[in-house]
């Protein structure tokens, strides 16, 4: 046996934590971003072009024109259409052809002359689109949190790893003590706290009972009198994973981020912060900002390190024991999505499918 397959079980050298999830709504841009001109976006592994028309409907279309190959996020939007910029065909939003300019009797229904399309709505601020050919949209997006009176703040924000991982890094607690210590936890002064973790058919939670404030500057900035937490950690099927914080009466916190796979390895996260303290939310937010800029780099630097680590390996190799909370749990319901035929009748969302009580420390 060499080295390499003692190092690593033959079984996990092609593996890695890739679920490919076609049947759902993904946010790929902000609506802000799609204004007079395309915008090529990356989905799933799969490039996009995504326009606005001129009564304001977001269109989607595979970024290559059928022509010649160009890409359409090349050309420009008239009226109605995306216009190629090499030969000025012109398709609307379902992929239809509705001029070849020269050409006489141009319809939209020549099968050879349509762009490939995908289905695409704008809600609450959010360009989201459907990445299967197969299979029409069910249901809407995602609803974000409405919270009135709350500061927010939208962030789009790249990390250089699996949709999985970079899900079980946005809600993973045991990690913040060490790769954010002094920023948000530290490994120093530890606390015992109880962790019901609830796995339902759509998405699994995780509630942390018996949490004292944050230890680290964060922490003492939102919450300067203490205070128990009420803290939840929840992740809704495909992509969302969402962080909230009641700290005392004073502080509510919630980051809600949609988490887009751009390939196999890279997530475009989409986030929305939403806070309300006993401080204005205008002095606190730039006070905020470079935290929360700070604990991010370092969670994507560590991401970009687990990723390579993976690729030299050729895969991966996971130990995970009762504190690696909500990971396995994505993972497991990330398959079973993935591999649920589309005739399958959908399991009660309100019947918790298991629910299991840890010990941890903070």
């Amino acid at each position: 046996m060499s080295l390499e397959d003692r190092l690593l079980p033959p079984q996990a050298k092609p593996h890695a934590s890739v679920a490919k999830i076609s049947e759902a709504w993904y946010v790929v841009a902000d609506a802000k971003a799609l204004a007079k001109k395309p915008l090529a976006v990356t989905l799933l592994g799969t490039p996009l072009v995504l326009f606005r028309t001129h009564s304001g409907k977001p269109g989607a279309l595979l970024d290559r024109c059928p022509h010649r190959n160009v890409p359409l996020s090349a050309g420009r939007v008239e009226g109605e259409h995306l216009v190629c910029g090499y030969h000025g065909w012109q398709f609307d939003r379902d992929g239809g052809c509705r001029d070849v300019p020269g050409l006489m009797g141009v319809g939209g229904n020549e099968r050879s002359r349509r762009a490939t399309s995908f289905p695409a709505v704008e809600s609450e601020g959010w360009i989201w689109v459907w990445p299967s050919l197969d299979v029409a949209p069910t249901g809407s997006p995602f609803r974000f949190p409405t919270l009135p009176g709350y500061t927010e703040a939208r962030r789009v924000v790249e990390a250089p790893g699996t949709l999985h991982a970079t899900l079980e890094n946005a809600l993973d607690v045991p990690h913040t003590a060490f790769l954010h210590g002094g920023l948000f936890r530290t490994a120093e002064k530890r606390n015992t706290v109880t962790a019901v973790l609830r796995r339902y058919a759509d998405r699994a939670e995780c509630e942390y009972l018996g949490e004292p404030r944050p230890s680290g500057l964060v922490g003492r900035i939102l919450s300067p009198s203490g205070g128990v937490v009420v803290h939840f950690d929840r992740f809704f099927l495909p992509s969302i994973a969402q962080v909230e914080y009641r700290i005392g009466s004073e502080t509510h916190f919630m980051v809600t981020s949609a988490c887009t796979p751009v390939s196999d390895f890279e997530t475009r996260l989409f986030a929305l912060v939403q806070f309300k303290t006993r401080f204005p939310g205008l002095v606190l937010k730039p006070l905020l900002e470079p935290i929360a800029r700070r604990i991010f780099a370092q969670d994507r630097l560590m991401l970009g390190l687990q990723t390579s680590t993976i690729k030299r390996f050729g895969g991966e190799q996971f130990e995970s024991t009762d504190i690696d909370l909500l990971g396995p749990h994505i993972w497991r319901l990330m398959k079973e999505a993935e591999r649920r035929p589309p005739s399958e009748a959908p399991r009660d969302p309100s019947v918790v499918e298991y629910e299991k009580r840890i010990e941890l420390r903070t």
